[in-house]
């Protein structure tokens, strides 16, 4: 089934306007399908001019999750009750003329690894199934105070451990593109509720990727900000030092607009940065045809699956023409990621993975026993080397304004059978793509986004990466966005199945 009938969204909603005018029956009666379908952006537009209302997005989100949820498996925790009191409270301030900004009214989902008080947050395991937090995280709070309306928890990769989100104790999350194949992880659930239009927005986590990897595979769009720039409090970690929170949407523009609500300074969150925090939504207007692009073509561009690699090259084209240069740039190797993560990941499991070890998916079990076996020595160095990397990638910045390679090196591969769930390598791979392209963006600590660039002739996704210097988020934001201008791929919709 079709999202919609080949219209744009903009066509959609000019023609829904159309219609209310000529039509007896007001806006608020279209159909809750057609409304998921809606950008976050159209979304609040809609409901600033009160021809929606947050109880009409909310139900029609509700209405695609019965409907589609059970075939994707995004969902683990759907606070359906809390959602319709949430957009009642919102749909009451909209009709007294208050108006929080662009998250008023707007159904939202987050990843089961962030915090929601009194509500279950299970990181998708059997270790925390039960585990019902009593504080909400800092990001929930924020969005929450933005008007935001939370529909419930998003599966993942369990403990955000892999980049796949097929282990997990609440089963695999299915592509939407095609259900056979993975969305990537260890956002996954994020990534496919967004593709599949069950909710308007949403929030993952990034630590090697798991962002990017998803957006990639389920042609979304995945923004990990600069390390520091939301902060982390109140998130299960996997590595204090590579923990990134961001949003998942439709549009650059959504993400824009969730990352103005979410960013800033946390002065209980020891990663936060105290930087002042840019108006998001107004970079998609900054004029780019001055950027000097840089393509790291070593080792980003090494091994590419023919379709990604033409795909890539077609949008580098594209980029040359929007802006004043494009070249090849040297950046500095980052070193192997899991020498940081490893010790990180077993110091917070030691209390369960030494008591309870029965309770995680088998590839998590071994992937933390493993992490384990790391020494003092190679941690204190490769500690330390993130600190001189971030430093050093400062100096690109001065020949080039953005950094642009592909997200994955391939597209999205089969859900593994269960006999071969728990295999698990020693590391978190993500999948055919791997993590090589996208984790060295988490150690540079560098804004990077993934936006959809192309699909293979099998109709999976491919992914365009994007990265700026420290805090340029809206450099990031401005090119992102004229390349989604230029392109038609991120009005491309899956077409479901129940």
């Amino acid at each position: 089934m079709s999202r919609r009938p080949n219209l744009s969204r903009r066509e959609f909603v000019a023609a829904g306007m159309a219609a209310a005018a000529w039509s007896t029956m007001p806006a608020l009666a279209a159909a809750p399908s057609d409304l998921s379908a809606l950008t976050l952006k159209e979304a609040a537009d809609l409901l600033r001019r009160r021809d929606a209302s947050p109880v009409d997005l909310t139900r029609a989100c509700l209405a695609r999750i019965d409907k589609y949820n059970k075939s994707i498996n995004a969902f683990i925790t759907v606070t359906r009750e809390q959602a319709l009191a949430s957009a009642q409270e919102m749909e009451a301030e909209q009709k007294s003329g208050k108006w929080r900004g662009p998250l008023h009214g707007i159904p939202i989902g987050l990843k089961d690894n962030i915090d929601t008080a009194g509500i279950r947050t299970t990181a998708a395991s059997g270790v925390f199934k039960d585990r019902v937090p009593t504080e909400d995280a800092e990001v929930v709070l924020r969005l929450k105070k933005a008007g935001a309306i939370l529909l419930g928890k998003l599966n993942l990769h369990e403990f955000a451990l892999g980049g796949t989100s097929a282990v997990t104790y609440f089963g695999p999350v299915h592509n939407p593109w095609n259900l056979d194949h993975v969305p990537g992880g260890s956002s996954g659930g994020s990534a496919a509720a967004i593709a599949a239009d069950l909710c308007i927005g949403s929030l993952g986590t990034d630590t090697g990727g798991s962002i990017r990897i998803p957006a990639s595979h389920c042609g979304i769009v995945g923004f990990k900000p600069t390390y520091g720039r939301v902060s982390n409090r109140g998130v299960i970690p996997m590595s204090w030092t590579l923990d990134h929170v961001g949003p998942m949407c439709k549009t650059v523009e959504d993400a824009a607009l969730m990352l103005s609500v979410i960013a800033g300074y946390d002065e209980l969150d020891p990663a936060s940065v105290d930087v002042p925090v840019a108006d998001y939504g107004r970079a998609i207007r900054m004029p780019i045809a001055k950027f000097r692009v840089g393509i790291p073509r070593t080792p980003f561009f090494d091994n590419l699956d023919p379709e990604v690699a033409k795909a890539i090259e077609t949008a580098i084209d594209v980029l040359s023409k929007l802006t004043a240069s494009v070249k090849d740039v040297q950046i500095p190797a980052t070193g192997n990621i899991a020498d940081v993560w490893n010790p990180e990941i077993y110091a917070y499991h030691a209390p369960w993975i030494t008591k309870t070890p029965e309770l995680y998916q088998d590839a998590t079990r071994n992937l933390i026993q493993r992490a384990g076996n790391g020494n003092s020595s190679a941690y204190a160095q490769a500690r330390h080397q993130v600190d001189v990397v971030r430093r050093d990638i400062k100096k690109v910045f001065s020949n080039v304004d953005i950094l642009v390679t592909p997200t994955q090196r391939a597209p999205a591969g089969l859900i593994a059978p269960a006999s071969q769930a728990g295999r698990g390598a020693a590391t978190p791979a993500g999948g055919p793509g791997g993590i090589v392209n996208t984790g060295a963006f988490d150690i540079y600590g560098l804004p990077t986004i993934s936006i959809p660039c192309g699909f293979t002739s099998a109709g999976l996704p491919i992914g365009l990466q994007i990265s700026g210097a420290h805090f340029a988020e809206a450099t990031v934001i401005a090119l992102a966005h004229a390349y989604e201008q230029a392109t038609e791929w991120h009005k491309r919709r899956p077409k479901l199945i129940i």
